[in-house]
């Protein structure tokens, strides 16, 4: 079944920018946490954005994106597995390019997902049958298993990684998919912490753009803010 992301904060500090600017103060001795954090910020001194972690529970999305996502490496994630859980009648994700050919093409996209379901059974059975115990076969059948198929996932990172994320994440250069998942993440860390991601975002942000002569040249429209 053709799917859509969803994305839910599910755990985070209280107050998780005073927590920065507590840390900030006693870095700095300045007694006002606001103006701590404030100063933090502006000096580029993110360590003390470290205290704050933020947990997301994420489905819907592809494997094609957890491939990309697990590659920031000072995160913590727990992913559904393809060994331990059938994939018969697996979820998949249509990317929106084909979706905009039309009904027609989203049909046989659809198929196509259908089809390679019926292979994946038909590897599970045979290895079944060949005296391979059920979560055995699960593991190599699930090789004829596209980059469309679903996925859902919990992803913890602190508030630094997830400015360094959003840096890179929420760019036009980045993959629609996980620049999406992005987006949708760094509007809930506003919500909770306005001020730590005040000027989060992509590296056009707060300076000039990191692609150089690879720029875009949006200089950042502005889609966290509406």
């Amino acid at each position: 079944m053709k799917v859509k992301p969803r994305v839910t904060l599910i755990q985070k500090p209280q107050y998780p920018d005073w927590l920065a600017g507590f840390a900030a103060s006693i870095c700095s001795g300045n007694g006002n946490t606001s103006k701590a954090l404030e100063h933090a910020l502006d000096g580029n001194h993110l360590s003390v954005t470290e205290h704050a972690t933020f947990t997301f529970y994420v489905s819907g999305v592809s494997r094609a994106l957890l491939a990309q996502l697990t590659r920031h490496r000072i995160a913590s994630f727990s992913v559904q597995s393809q060994r331990y859980m059938s994939m018969d009648g697996f979820d998949f994700v249509i990317p929106p390019e084909i979706s905009k050919l039309g009904k027609e093409a989203e049909d046989e996209f659809a198929r196509q997902m259908m089809t390679i379901n019926q292979w994946y059974c038909e590897w599970s059975e045979r290895l079944v049958q060949n005296g391979r115990k059920k979560t055995h076969a699960n593991e190599d059948a699930r090789f004829v298993l596209p980059n469309a198929a679903a996925t859902c996932l919990l992803v913890t990172m602190n508030a630094r990684e997830l400015l360094h994320f959003f840096e890179l994440r929420c760019c036009t250069h980045a993959q629609w998919e996980i620049r999406e998942l992005a987006w949708a993440m760094l509007k809930e860390c506003q919500k909770e912490a306005p001020k730590i991601f005040e000027k989060a975002g992509p590296g056009c942000v707060s300076g000039s753009c990191p692609e150089g002569s690879r720029s875009c040249r949006m200089l950042w429209k502005d889609e966290a803010h509406g």
